[in-house]
């Protein structure tokens, strides 16, 4: 059963290329363009990995994060953002589940090199990167 990675991003272009670029590596990929909308999915207990936009409407990215945390629902988070110098952003995003922290555009790659690196998580062995 191949691990799923959900991408939680206002910008549909984000979603499709983001969908077509994890699905590359054989993995499956579930897109949403709300919190509202991911938290409201069937595949919220079944995510390995989450990729979040920092601004989204309503709930923001790292609300969603906080949200889930709070919750006791852990998994490895990789914030995107198309907002350059927000350090804010940035520290208040920082966690035992976060994995990465890119902005946009970033390397196709290099997504998938923290895809991989969160996917290799387990529980206990969670650092920042």
């Amino acid at each position: 059963m191949a691990k799923l990675v959900a991408v939680v991003d206002d910008d549909i272009s984000v979603r499709r290329s983001l969908d077509r670029l994890i699905r590359t590596v054989r993995l499956d990929v579930s897109v949403f363009a709300t919190a509202d909308e991911f938290l409201a999915s069937d595949h919220r207990r079944k995510v390995d990995c989450l990729i979040l936009d920092v601004c989204l409407p309503g709930m923001s990215g790292i609300e969603l994060h906080r949200h889930l945390l709070a919750s006791r629902f852990d998994v490895p988070v990789i914030f995107i953002t198309a907002h350059e110098s927000d350090d804010r952003a940035r520290s208040e995003a920082a966690s035992d589940w976060t994995v990465a922290y890119f902005t946009k555009p970033f390397c196709g790659d290099e997504l998938l090199d923290a895809v991989g690196m969160a996917l290799k998580w387990k529980s206990g062995d969670q650092r920042n990167y």
